[in-house]
């Protein structure tokens, strides 16, 4: 937008070779003159111009998340930014003194501004007012002789005070104005309105956020006809996804009443996730009825949706090299502790210990050396564009930043946990189960939970197996509990980046994955608890109820006396089945099994 903006006004400067005016330094003495004195007119040459200027304020939702209106935060932030980056003096100065500007309905007028008659005429009677009445103060104070002169000089004393009193109060009310907008900004208004009680149900607290909005968007074409160029003002929303769901509605409110004027110079551009916003306004209970599909709610109000495409390989590796290099702490320093005062002892055991102090932190320099250089070579897998583990980290910042910020943990943790041992999982694998809880923390958590299962009842597989072999193995049963772990499957990321993960580009073991549960802290054991239970639950059968035996006595006897007849009439339990059978010898003598 900044590029559009200068490529723009230097166009508009080839055409008609007129500069901007400032409205900063040395320019705000003139632009006092011409708020004072001056009246616009929107003209067919301003109407024209192409030249813009952006003015860029940024509204974090989730700063005014805990207020009941943050609609109003949204308005104050507004007035707050125009106020801050254009100064409090000629804003103050146009709210008193200033005038909409104005189109000429007669003919074609290339003037942009005319001389405002009512307020130099009304100054210079002020100021005339108060020249006379100095004059008559002086000449009355001036005249000594009595009689008829001092009788005289008592009426000019009366008029001349009067004279001053009208015309000083008259510039004394337009600077108290001045002073008291210039003191009390739009915001502290409307906070003011805000912080009343009950001002919901008054009704003209909305009327008079509307003059706010309107003195400043009528301020804003002022300064469009004095700098000779258009302004618009770009306003970022964001955090909106974080907030309640009446919040978002008032926000969007909001944002159409100031967007409802067709010349408002107000651009909104609104960073949040479409599918929670959708959400937040379907459940809504001011929105029943108007929003009850939030998408279709989002298409009326969003003039230009831009999804971010998907982020390419550069570009990861771009954002994942910057990640890396944005932590402070991966220069490694020693690790502070905390060495121990030597008291009231002897010399001797003074020297003692200095020498022993001295081995330990040889030691554990050569230890945060060696963790050190794991770290370091772990986050280099994460960004080596030779290596396939790029292509598992989502195209999300703050995930890549959770897992850089994960890494240094387990691997100082697997260092620990392998000092008895040298064997154990490599940088490359700690980095790489990182990604694994990070990115599949459900599916993750049923392989762990399949596992100590199978270790409690006794049939633990081989520390061979695969991981993938395991979750396999035990998938249906996954499948069936899909509603009762529906959100924690949300947290999931691509089913089938899942197995080639574990499949083919990193196929952990189940040794491997019990060394590295002990150093795993971004994986939540809440989920594997709660998946032990519903197991648990789901193996419980439930007890068959009680037969009764005069229930099943007269089921019995007839059964009996038919397997009796049977047999005496076919003469051996060969023909029994023929005889219970008839109509089955069509179908090749075979007799269907009674039910």
């Amino acid at each position: 937008m900044q590029q559009e903006a200068a490529q723009r006004e230097s166009e508009e400067l080839q055409r008609v070779q007129w500069r901007p005016r400032p409205v900063r330094g040395w320019g705000v003495p003139q632009l006092l003159w011409y708020l004072v004195f001056l009246q616009p007119i929107i003209t067919e040459l301003h109407l024209r111009r192409k030249n813009v200027q952006f003015l860029f304020i940024r509204f974090s939702a989730w700063q005014y998340a805990g207020t009941d209106k943050l609609w109003a935060g949204l308005v104050t932030t507004l007035c707050e930014g125009i106020r801050h980056h254009y100064g409090a003096l000629p804003f103050s100065v146009y709210s008193v003194l200033g005038n909409k500007p104005s189109t000429r309905s007669r003919g074609f007028c290339q003037r942009e501004w005319h001389c405002r008659l009512r307020v130099c005429l009304a100054l210079l009677a002020l100021l005339a007012a108060l020249c006379l009445g100095v004059g008559l103060l002086y000449l009355s104070l001036g005249g000594h002789g009595p009689g008829h002169a001092g009788h005289s000089g008592s009426l000019l004393k009366v008029f001349g005070g009067a004279a001053t009193t009208l015309s000083g109060s008259g510039l004394l009310m337009a600077v108290y104005s001045v002073g008291k907008h210039l003191f009390v900004s739009q915001r502290k208004k409307i906070e003011r309105l805000v912080s009343r009680e009950k001002f919901g149900s008054q009704l003209g607290f909305m009327c008079e956020v509307k003059k706010e909005v309107e003195l400043l968007t009528d301020f804003l074409c002022f300064l469009e006809i004095y700098q000779r160029r258009r302004l618009r003002v770009v306003l970022e929303v964001t955090g909106l996804d974080t907030c309640y769901p009446e919040r978002v509605v008032g926000v969007l409110n909001a944002i159409n009443t100031l967007l409802s004027d067709s010349h408002a110079p107000f651009i909104f551009i609104l960073v949040v996730d479409p599918s929670i916003l959708a959400a937040c306004l379907e459940n809504a209970g001011d929105m029943k009825g108007t929003a009850d599909n939030g998408y279709l709610f989002l298409n009326r109000t969003v003039t230009l949706p831009f999804s971010v495409p998907i982020m390419g390989r550069r570009t990861k590796l771009q954002f994942l090299h910057d990640a890396v290099q944005s932590r402070d702490d991966l220069l490694f320093r020693e690790i502070t502790r905390k060495l121990r005062q030597p008291g009231n002892e002897g010399e001797g055991a003074q020297l003692l210990a200095v020498e022993t102090q001295t081995g330990a932190e040889r030691s554990q320099g050569r230890i945060d050396a060696e963790a050190a250089r794991r770290i370091q070579e772990a986050l280099f897998c994460l960004h080596d564009e030779r290596d396939c583990l790029y292509e598992y980290v989502p195209d999300n910042v703050v995930s890549m930043r959770r897992i850089v910020n994960t890494v240094p943990i387990t691997v100082r943790l697997l260092q620990q946990q392998q000092q008895a041992d040298c064997m154990g999982p490599t940088p490359r694998q700690a980095v790489a189960w990182v990604v694994l809880a990070n990115q599949w923390p459900c599916r993750l958590s049923w392989v762990l939970q399949c596992l100590e299962d199978r270790q409690q009842a006794g049939g633990a597989p081989e520390g061979r197996a695969r991981l993938w072999d395991v979750f396999c193995d035990n998938s249906r049963e996954l499948h069936t509990m899909t509603k009762a772990l529906q959100n924690v499957l949300d947290l999931d990321g691509d089913p089938e980046l899942f197995e080639r993960f574990l499949g083919a580009d990193f196929p952990f073991t189940v040794t491997e994955a019990q060394s590295l549960l002990r150093c795993t802290v971004n994986l939540d054991h809440s989920i594997r608890r709660r998946m032990g239970l519903i197991r648990a639950v789901s193996a419980l059968k439930p007890p068959s109820p009680p037969k009764s035996p005069a229930q099943d006595a007269p089921q019995a006897t007839p059964g009996a006396n038919n397997a009796s007849g049977a047999s005496e009439a076919g003469g051996g339990p060969g023909h029994s089945k023929a005889a219970h059978h008839p109509r089955d010898r069509t179908h090749g003598g075979k007799p269907r099994p009674m039910a």
